[in-house]
């Protein structure tokens, strides 16, 4: 019989899993970045610079001492972090890597099957010569390569050089060494990712069983789909099939949902209690990335928290429903309304534009109490003097 878990202590497990209810304030240093990055499995990097970037915003959520340079030097200097895909670009402990070969694996499949028909024949030209440049030179950026002679734009449009940087990125055969002004610099993978974690191999049996289990162990509890989507590194088929030969190492839970359908899941048996455990989140209010890895499954932050979120970025200015670059807020366990705000840098200041509380949230004086200080602290952490609210801010 499966095991009832109530709406509110699912939404408990998940925000522990997912290092929300830690201590914001402990200090972490890079042994306790690197463990919260590890803990996470992964932190989606984006270019867009709103207020910070989505991976500094991701961490610093977690931990207000988070610092920017330490996510630098784990990638950079010790190498314990590599940079690839999941479900997108992503920071990622280079201990993972062996497994990540399988994925370099399907993708290459995909990529020369996929890429012909938007780049043309021919697409694949310039690989090898790209691969022996960097190899006898040393490190490049995409301009680096850059053909006068080749037009650039968008994805539909790179020069020969800037696809083949991307294909050899993605099928592992080049690392990104460091960035330069969020640009990429290429290199070896060899030169780039440690050698024991470089030279490891594990056979597709293991690779399967360890992205699954990854993956269940961050999200607590996760029906087979979910654990595929995780990582997105196997298949729905695969991780169903793990589902089914690992089931007597599985609790099957009945987890409470918003709308009160209760929703199948499984858990790990053996860490069913401790889950259920699940301690209080800080009752302080913290703003969200729009890539933050708690709201990254929009259906399932819908079932838990009854919240529903998209980002705007690309949607017409006139169809947006709230705005370009909106923040959700989470206080405690409930994620409580979104705000729009930008870091205006010439001005040094956050300018908060708008804030959408959900039904049944008041803006009580305790409340918006709340928001201040944190909107205080985010300002401080993207480099801001101070916080300006714009007339009508509260709606």
């Amino acid at each position: 019989m499966a095991i009832p878990v109530p709406n509110a202590l699912a939404r408990k497990i998940f925000l522990e899993r997912q290092g929300l209810s830690r201590a914001p304030t402990k200090a972490l240093g890079r042994e306790g970045l690197y463990q919260l990055v590890h803990d996470l499995g992964f932190v989606q990097v984006d270019s867009i610079q709103w207020v910070e970037r989505a991976h500094h915003q991701i961490l610093f959520s977690r931990n207000q001492t988070y610092r920017q340079t330490d996510l630098a030097h784990l990638a950079e200097k010790d190498r314990s972090l590599f940079e690839h895909w999941t479900h997108d670009a992503s920071i990622i402990p280079s201990e993972f890597f062996p497994y990540w070969k399988h994925r370099f694996v399907r993708r290459e499949a995909k990529i020369m099957e996929n890429w012909a028909k938007w780049q043309g024949e021919g697409f694949d030209k310039a690989f090898e010569e790209t691969y022996a440049r960097i190899r006898d030179t040393g490190p490049v950026m995409a301009r680096d390569v850059k053909g006068d002679d080749h037009k650039s734009g968008g994805w539909w449009n790179w020069h020969p050089s800037k696809t083949a940087l991307e294909f050899l990125w993605h099928t592992g055969k080049l690392s990104i060494a460091r960035r330069e002004g969020f640009q990429k610099v290429y290199d070896l993978s060899e030169r780039v990712i440690p050698p024991e974690h470089h030279a490891a191999e594990v056979d597709h049996e293991t690779f399967v069983d360890w992205a699954c289990r990854a993956a269940l162990s961050r999200l607590g509890f996760a029906t087979s789909g979910e654990i595929a989507a995780f990582f997105d590194i196997v298949t729905p088929d695969e991780a169903k099939a793990w589902v089914a030969t690992h089931r007597e190492e599985l609790e099957e839970l009945s987890l409470g949902t918003v709308d009160g359908k209760p929703r199948a899941s499984f858990a790990f048996a053996d860490r069913v209690a401790a889950l259920l455990e699940a301690p209080e989140p800080p009752a302080r209010i913290r703003v969200l990335s729009p890539f933050d890895p708690l709201i990254r499954d929009r259906n399932r932050t819908e079932r838990l928290f009854g919240f529903f979120y998209r980002i705007e970025v690309f949607v017409p200015e006139p169809k947006r429903q709230y705005g370009y670059y909106v923040f959700p807020l989470l206080e405690g366990d409930r994620l409580i309304g979104r705000i729009d705000m930008k870091a205006e840098r010439k001005e040094g200041v956050l300018e908060v534009r708008r804030l959408w509380l959900e039904p049944g949230v008041k803006p009580s004086a305790g409340r918006l109490d709340r928001l201040q200080a944190e909107l205080q602290r985010v300002a401080r952490f993207s480099g801001m003097d101070s916080v300006r609210l714009r007339d009508g801010w509260l709606g």
